[in-house]
């Protein structure tokens, strides 16, 4: 953008922007209604340019940059924002150019001249729009496009302005994009649209837009790369349960929330990476993080794992015989390791919430496999602050809520949701994998309130039970296992001490012991397939 163009926005300001306008899919998208702000917002074309390396352009809409500003303070996320971690910034930089309420053709008019002129020889361009290609040609924001691949056109004139136009076909448009892209030495790639939360009612699967098939047509008259995102995302949306389907859209049928954002860019990338188009190798040489992140877990033949998951309580320094101590250290002391594989996949500090948005738990979803169990065990870090700099709150709340908050630590938006929410999708992941996940609740501390250990059965506890009674999941009591244990052998604060180390929650290694013991006790309780691997 221009600086006279940037200064005319300063000066004329937000205060006399238009009302929102409901388009003719009923989503109400603020962008184009404040264009200026998001103008301003996204990067002028060609700036994250270093030095002489290539730039990746992304055209699209909402889909790929969502909200005005682009950050998540609507909870929506468009997939450009997460593509950058696919490419090596020393060899690339990603621009995110796309804008919400775009359709191919006022893309192409209103804003891709300027990132035309910023082009240069070795650039690459993701062309990945269509989604507003509906709606009246000639009035209100005359954004349709004449449906398919051919070549007639429309000459309409603009019922508001008076402005005349000529509309082309889809495939019009991109076979435009294309030969500009050619014409300044850069290297375009077409890519269908991301799906939309949307069901085929014979197969029962994700609807698949027309859009793929036309852009597939022009990629093959073009020979340009084509990657098909619809697809590769749809067919793992149709892998989902139909609840975790639904949360990768957010207040609508269209937009991601940051796990369908995620999910997009790494299905984009995951297609360019897997293209046999040797036209991508260049492109292709300049990506990382593609292979999915997983836990060097050793696996024997006929063994399976059993991952445990948590925090401190589970697993802490582990090696001073008179320091901290998490259960899942001794967690030999109670299986046999001659029948199952034990993976302790814990971290101190961690939160459900943080345990999954710090990537930990993806790597041990991406481990999984048929006949492993799961054991999930937290809640000592949950109720924190959600937005402070450690970022580990929940909302106290077994329901399916979430809001977003503002991050005190660097302004991020986050989507947060409530504790049962995030234990809920660590039961669902595991059992798509085929996996048996087991919740655990939370360890006692040494708190001593009349007389007998404390129990957090009126919070945790009951968050824990609706868990279980919303998803069937098995469930292993370790809090009051462990609490009436301390409660018979030990009857007061100082003689438990023994049990814990260094506050009134960490564990010593007795303490771990003791706990790892409550485990296999809860297992033969519950009548547990895992309790057949106990010593």
């Amino acid at each position: 953008m221009s600086a006279i163009a940037a200064g005319a926005m300063a000066q004329t300001g937000f205060d006399n922007l238009p009302d929102p306008v409901e388009d003719v899919n009923k989503v109400v998208d603020n962008t184009p209604d404040s264009i200026a702000k998001a103008l301003m917002s996204r990067p002028a074309p060609g700036s994250t340019r270093k030095g002489n390396q290539p730039v990746l352009f992304l055209v699209g809409n909402s889909t790929m940059r969502n909200g005005t500003l682009g950050n998540g303070n609507n909870g929506q996320w468009g997939w450009g924002f997460f593509a950058s971690q696919y490419f090596n910034a020393n060899k690339i930089s990603v621009e995110n150019q796309a804008l919400g309420g775009m359709s191919t053709r006022t893309f192409y008019r209103k804003l891709w001249p300027a990132i035309e002129q910023a082009l240069k020889p070795g650039d690459w361009v993701i062309i990945s729009i269509g989604h507003n290609d509906n709606g009246p040609y000639d009035s209100g924001r005359a954004r349709a496009v004449i449906p398919g691949t051919g070549n007639d056109s429309l000459h309409v004139k603009i019922k508001e302005t008076g402005e005349e136009e000529t509309v082309y076909s889809y495939g019009g448009y991109l076979r435009r994009y294309i030969a500009e892209c050619r014409a300044k030495g850069a290297h375009p790639i077409l890519m269908s649209l991301t799906p939309r939360d949307a069901f085929d009612e014979k197969t029962g699967k994700i609807i698949r837009k027309p859009q793929t098939g036309w852009a597939a047509v022009v990629a093959a008259e073009e020979g340009v790369p084509f990657v098909d995102l619809n697809e590769i995302s749809g067919q793992k949306l149709d892998s989902y349960s139909k609840w975790k389907e639904q949360y990768h859209f957010y207040q609508d049928h269209i937009h991601s929330s940051a796990w369908g954002a995620q999910m997009n860019a790494r299905s984009a990338a995951e297609g360019i990476a897997a293209s046999r188009n040797p036209d991508l190798k260049p492109l292709q040489d300049m990506m990382i993080n593609v292979a999915l992140p997983t836990w060097p877990v050793n696996r024997e033949k006929g063994k399976p794992v059993v991952w445990i998951t948590g925090d401190s309580t589970v697993k802490n320094a582990d090696k001073d015989k008179n320091g901290m101590w998490g259960w899942g250290s001794q967690a030999n002391t109670i299986f046999n390791e001659k029948k199952i594989t034990i993976y302790n996949a814990a971290m101190a500090g961690r939160s459900s919430r943080s345990y999954i948005r710090e990537g930990r738990w993806e790597k041990v979803y991406n481990s999984l496999q048929p006949g492993d169990f799961v054991l999930i065990e937290f809640g000592h870090n949950d109720i924190c602050p959600i937005n402070d700099k450690k970022e580990r709150g929940v909302i106290a709340s077994a329901d399916d809520t979430c809001h977003v908050y503002k991050m005190e630590k660097d302004g991020r938006y986050e989507l947060v949701y409530s504790f049962g929410w995030y234990l809920k999708k660590m039961i669902d992941d595991a059992r798509e994998k085929g996996a048996t996940p087991i919740l655990v609740s939370l360890t006692p501390r040494n708190e001593w309130p009349n007389g007998k250990i404390e129990r957090r059965n009126d919070s945790y506890g009951k968050w824990y039970r609706e868990v279980v009674k919303a998803t069937g999941v098995e469930f292993l009591d370790l809090h009051n296992i462990s609490g009436d244990w301390l409660d018979k052998h030990c009857g007061s604060k100082d003689k438990a001490m023994k049990y814990f180390n260094h506050d009134h929650t960490h564990t010593s290694l007795k303490g771990a012991q003791m706990n790892a013991k409550s485990i296999a006790r809860g297992l033969k309780q519950i009548k547990s397939k895992l309790a057949d691997y106990l010593k």
